[in-house]
């Protein structure tokens, strides 16, 4: 016992022995000072670490925990900030607080991402681009998890995991397997929309600044008199529509597979704002019953002519993150996520994400 007690009076002189930092002091996870960052606590100059080190212990639980399993879709990503300021009345259709009044500002995030792409890669594959935007509204956030396109490849959401899978890895080679993708597609005829737009222009997009966005699934709108339509909403960019050739892309896979995510914040850096008009396009219950097609199938357009659209406002990005792994990489978006006077409809699809992007968003938060 004498001899633990002269080692821990050693460690305490030891300890002493080290300066705390002047200028400033940090804190642990939880808040408390951190006395020195530069040395374990020790039994002695040359003794083993002692578990009373609380700074030791969370700096390494920390770092075991600082990365997150990468997602399994939406991988690769760039986003930013900015506002949301509404230039048409539709209080008529919604009464979320955000649409109450016209000129009213709303803070937002935007991630951009690819969809099948692994987080190392290119900018510039051929896919989808997923378009999702957070709206930091007075009544909570409303997330609105889009993409690139009007229309998804599938209408059943039982799907999916088979069709991601397809486009992932394959599971023997580890190699992307054309044959494994084509077939699911030539199985399911109903890809065929979507496959369409996919090896258009429109599957290269110049950069995220010069595409249009989509809400893609069918969301239902109520006004402050409990009326309700059914939504689909749009934004498209004040930039234009430009998109790469085929033989771009595939070079910039090479010499810059970072091409959007710089584009995108060396653009918001000088002060070249991009900017997207948002629309909606709304569908009476009695218009939904008589149409010739399935409003709620998500590889469907809803005709303009039709319905046509219908302006709402204009989002502006105009800040670039500080902290991209927490501010983009950890950002957590879910269709799930809504404000009074914007619900789901009997869209399947939505009705999948539902459950599934809030269950998937735990372990983007590391939660």
């Amino acid at each position: 016992m004498m001899f633990v007690k002269l080692e821990v009076v050693a460690v305490l002189v030891f300890a002493r022995a080290i300066p705390i930092y002047e200028a400033s002091y940090i804190t642990t996870g939880f808040g408390a000072p951190v006395t020195h960052r530069g040395a374990s606590l020790t039994i002695g100059p040359r003794g083993p670490l002692l578990l009373e080190d609380t700074e030791f212990i969370d700096e390494m639980a920390h770092f075991d925990r600082e990365r997150i399993p990468e997602r399994v879709v939406h991988a690769k990503g760039g986003g930013a900030f900015g506002y949301f300021e509404v230039t048409k009345n539709i209080t008529q259709y919604c009464a979320a607080s955000l649409f109450s009044e016209v000129g009213k500002r709303t803070k937002i995030a935007v991630r951009f991402s690819t969809v099948a792409g692994e987080r190392g890669a290119a900018d510039t594959q051929r896919d989808p681009r997923g378009f999702a935007i957070k709206f930091y509204t007075e009544e909570g956030n409303w997330d609105l998890a889009g993409n690139s396109f009007p229309i998804f490849f599938i209408r059943d959401p039982i799907l999916f995991p088979s069709f991601i899978h397809t486009q992932k890895r394959h599971p023997s080679t580890f190699l992307h397997d054309g044959d494994m993708q084509w077939d699911f597609f030539t199985l399911r005829p109903e890809t065929t929309h979507m496959l369409l737009y996919l090896f258009s222009d429109r599957g290269t997009p110049d950069g995220f600044r010069f595409m249009h966005g989509f809400g893609v699934n069918t969301f239902k709108l109520v006004n402050a008199t409990g009326h309700h339509v059914f939504c689909k909403f749009h934004y498209l960019s004040n930039q234009g529509l430009r998109n790469l050739t085929a033989a771009r892309a595939q070079e910039l896979q090479s010499v810059d597979p970072d091409y959007a995510l710089r584009d995108l914040y060396e653009a918001i850096k000088s002060n070249n704002y991009p900017s997207w008009t948002m629309y909606i396009q709304v569908m009476t219950d009695m218009e939904a019953m008589n149409t010739t097609f399935n409003p709620f199938d998500d590889t469907k357009i809803w005709p303009e002519n039709e319905y046509p659209l219908i302006e709402v406002g204009r989002f502006t990005l105009n800040e670039n993150p500080t902290n991209y792994f927490q501010q983009i990489e950890q950002m957590a978006l879910s269709p799930s996520r809504m404000v009074p006077g914007i619900k789901p409809s009997p869209d399947r699809m939505l009705q999948g994400r539902l459950f599934s992007y809030p269950n998937l968003m735990m372990k983007v938060e590391n939660l």
